[in-house]
């Protein structure tokens, strides 16, 4: 039995404490909770029967910990992944994995050189849809890439931004890019292969924050293909879709739903046995923008970790995406197409630690 601590414990904790908590990862179990506001941390400790702590150094040297989940501020999770790297335990780090290039080096570095594995949160590359379209790509059935468009039309209102002072802030999160949308950019890459460059533009339509909360970017892939983001967290009164599209020369694929976990057109133009079956058996909308992919995520890095098996989002892995998203901040500063790989110089985004 591995035993996972929690390091934060806002609101993707109660995803993360619940399946770790009432053992809905065979082979998991949650040990201890952690978080500078006593009363967070009390709160899952209690609910669970785990102690809790707000220093993450006491909690490390004190607990049976094999791998740590750092859920904090994305501008905090640099400082403690580095820091918690020297106990020679497991991380895994929510998504974006860090707000600077220099910060997701400093990280990766920190757990190469101390020999633990980092996991970085991307659920929805689990779910059962995404891994349906991976799976015709792999084998070809598009031939050649035409276009991939990733849609994150998302609710999030004032309430929301106002919950914690560092939402919405460019040191400690950005905007609707690197928070909601990061799994998507993630998504669009990971499908249609490197990026060569971005254009992008963004607006702070209707929250009041430093960042952005409505963005439009076109993409030119290495392979020629082209790419559309389209993200905001503007839509009212409530969550409209989470979704990705695939268009080759010879089929198409879009997962729609609010969480990418929605079959809504898969059409080739060679059937293959078993496609009649896909939109019934690929169609289940989850009950919430989470979906189900961090089941199936945990499941995952505990196989990983028993059998020493390469993960699907490692640090190198997660970093490609931040990048993109760096270079996407950098055109809406300059105004100007920005071609990866890149350093970034006017992107507002993040801080050295």
């Amino acid at each position: 039995m591995l035993n996972f601590a929690l390091v934060g414990c806002g609101r993707i904790a109660k995803r993360h404490s619940e399946l770790l908590g009432y053992n809905q990862i065979e082979g998991a179990q949650l040990t201890a909770a952690c978080d500078l506001d006593e009363s967070k941390a009390k709160s899952i400790g209690d609910r669970f029967s785990v102690p809790h702590y707000t220093d993450m150094h006491q909690m490390m040297q004190e607990q049976a910990i094999d791998v740590v989940v750092v859920l904090t501020e994305s501008g905090n999770h640099a400082r403690n992944v580095v820091d918690l790297a020297q106990y020679g335990k497991h991380i895994i780090v929510e998504k974006p994995m860090a707000l600077t290039l220099n910060d997701a080096d400093a990280m990766i570095r920190a757990c190469d050189n101390a020999g633990v594995k980092l996991f970085v949160v991307k659920q929805n590359r689990f779910n059962f849809p995404v891994v349906k379209l991976r799976e015709a790509l792999k084998q070809n059935r598009f031939g050649k890439l035409v276009m991939g468009t990733v849609r994150v039309r998302w609710c999030r209102t004032q309430e929301y931004y106002d919950q914690a002072s560092w939402r919405g802030t460019w040191g400690m999160d950005g905007g609707v890019l690197t928070n909601q949308a990061s799994h998507h950019v993630d998504l669009l890459e990971w499908m249609m292969g490197e990026v060569d460059s971005v254009f992008a533009r963004s607006a702070t339509a209707l929250a009041k924050i430093e960042a952005e909360d409505t963005a439009v970017v076109t993409l030119k892939f290495r392979n020629g293909a082209l790419g559309i983001i389209e993200a905001t967290t503007a839509v009212r009164p409530k969550d409209l879709e989470g979704s990705i599209s695939i268009l080759g020369e010879h089929g198409t694929v879009e997962i729609g739903g609010f969480a990418v976990n929605e079959m809504k057109v898969w059409n080739f133009v060679e059937p293959m046995p078993g496609d009649d079956d896909v939109m019934n058996k690929y169609s289940v909308n989850p009950p919430n923008v989470y979906g189900f992919g961090h089941q199936t995520y945990y499941e995952h890095v505990v196989n990983c970790i028993k059998n020493n098996q390469r993960h699907l989002v490692d640090g190198l892995e997660g970093r490609k995406s931040l990048e993109l998203i760096n270079a996407i901040y950098e055109s809406i500063e300059t105004g100007k197409e920005v071609h990866l790989h890149f350093r970034p110089k006017h992107c507002k985004l993040g801080g050295s630690f």
